[in-house]
């Protein structure tokens, strides 16, 4: 699908928040995906290579995708904030998105995508957009940080609508697999498991695109 490429400066709580939006062309749009980068202290970025498989897969479904930088990576401003300042900024890029794209009489759909922290940040804007009647129309969360991981935190990760997608590696030593089955179990809340896949889904790509292809065609 061919694509717009453009470089945004958004106005954020805290000061400049750095964004790739890619607009589909020749095609009225489908929404806006909001697509959320891994931990900044450990290198995240929107460059990654899963967010960038999430923007291009969301791309070819018809949606805007615009991926934030999060606090203190590339031109964004602050300071690493364990997800809070992090939620109020994606809630900050995707009410700029919502200016610049939405008709006058009509907001788009909004699809929440995120990988690892950034799947974690997620749940928590999910959240906040439920409580204000603004729903998301679906998640698709890989990777999510969910419980206790070593050498970081525990994460709260929030409750999320039976429709969300999640996707998790069987391998994943830095977010055991076991720690989004004990997140998701009381929700009754399916998880799709690649098998030997780690938690950054190397030579796993294509089957995180194929796995949301398929959940939004349907």
């Amino acid at each position: 699908m061919s694509k717009v490429e453009t470089h945004l400066d958004i106005a954020g709580p805290v000061g400049n928040i750095e964004a790739i939006m890619e607009m589909p062309t020749g095609a009225p749009l489908r929404g806006v995906a909001l697509v959320a980068h891994p931990h900044p202290v450990g290198g995240g970025a929107n460059t990654n290579k899963v967010v960038h498989t999430l923007a291009k897969t969301f791309l070819s479904l018809g949606y805007a995708a615009l991926r934030p930088n999060f606090r203190g990576v590339g031109k964004t401003a602050g300071e690493h904030d364990e997800g809070v300042g992090e939620t109020d900024d994606l809630l900050a890029a995707l009410e700029d998105a919502h200016r610049r794209l939405d008709d006058p009489e009509c907001r788009l759909p909004v699809a929440l995508a995120g990988f690892s922290f950034g799947a974690y940040c997620q749940t928590r804007l999910a959240r906040r957009l439920r409580d204000a009647g603004r729903a998301a129309e679906r998640l698709a969360l890989v990777g999510v940080a969910a419980g206790f991981i070593e050498g970081a935190r525990v994460y709260a990760t929030e409750a999320v609508p039976v429709d969300t997608l999640v996707i998790h590696g069987a391998a994943d030593t830095l977010v055991p697999l076991a720690n989004v089955l004990t997140w998701a179990e009381p929700q009754n809340l399916p998880v799709v498991v690649i098998p030997g896949a780690d938690h950054f889904f190397h030579r796993r790509l294509t089957l995180i695109r194929d796995i949301i292809l398929r959940a939004w065609r349907k």
